[in-house]
């Protein structure tokens, strides 16, 4: 009895320890993509800044290259730049193209709203 209770202990403490999945703002780009470098200059200095980067900080992933295995219920495009909200292995809502700095903003805001209103977010077990 006391070393499946033992067991149990030990059960709970290593899930515990396992990070939950954060959302992920997915940035699917090209070599090349004069978009994306626009992206780069105007967005990705400040962005991790903000509390949208905080929230779901931005990964990049090579559009020409096979998708990272957890990453594999994302439907891709050959469109790029390609923003995708991601959370728990879900896909939240995606933004195609750059729009420019002030679109882009509006666009993630509408995403981030969408990500609050699931209700479900891990990112909101990180935050508490």
């Amino acid at each position: 009895m006391a070393k499946s209770v033992v067991l149990v202990a030990l059960i709970g403490v290593a899930l515990a320890a396992i990070p939950a999945r954060a959302a992920e703002l997915i940035m699917f780009e090209d070599a090349g993509c004069m978009w994306c470098a626009r992206f780069n200059a105007e967005i990705a200095p400040a962005y991790p800044k903000t509390e949208e980067g905080r929230r779901a900080p931005l990964r990049r992933v090579d559009a020409g290259k096979a998708l990272p295995a957890d990453l594999n219920f994302i439907e891709t495009e050959r469109f790029t730049p390609l923003f995708v909200l991601v959370d728990g292995g879900r896909e939240i809502g995606r933004i195609r193209g750059y729009p420019g700095e002030d679109h882009f903003w509006g666009l993630l805001g509408m995403l981030v709203k969408k990500l609050d209103q699931a209700g479900t977010g891990s990112e909101q077990r990180q935050l508490n």
